[in-house]
């Protein structure tokens, strides 16, 4: 799976970006052949709490993409929040090719 970090308003230390590539890799486990995954982490208005954002795109062979938006305190309770979400539109997902 090929993942693109995409970082606005900080740069991400090594240990962010190790755990944002853990975390989207084990969505394989759900669904197999994900093409690859863009995540933008934003920083907005710096100054005020739950203000990091984590905007993850996911891939999907044969269809366009999915798509989960999820703000938090830290970056990585967003991309938690987010990596749920992509989660559950999967299975979802995968329900409706099993209906077909």
């Amino acid at each position: 799976m090929n993942i693109q970090v995409k970082t606005v308003h900080f740069t991400a230390d090594q240990k962010l970006s190790d755990f944002l590539t853990k975390k989207v890799t084990k969505l394989d486990t759900y669904f197999e052949g994900i093409i690859g995954a863009d995540v933008i982490l934003k920083v907005v208005k710096p100054e005020t709490a739950n203000n990091k954002i984590a905007e993850i795109k996911l891939f999907i062979p044969g269809y366009d993409y999915l798509f989960a938006e999820k703000q938090a305190d830290t970056f990585e309770e967003a991309i938690d929040l987010a990596i749920d979400a992509i989660r559950r539109q999967l299975t979802k997902f995968k329900e409706k090719l099993k209906d077909k």
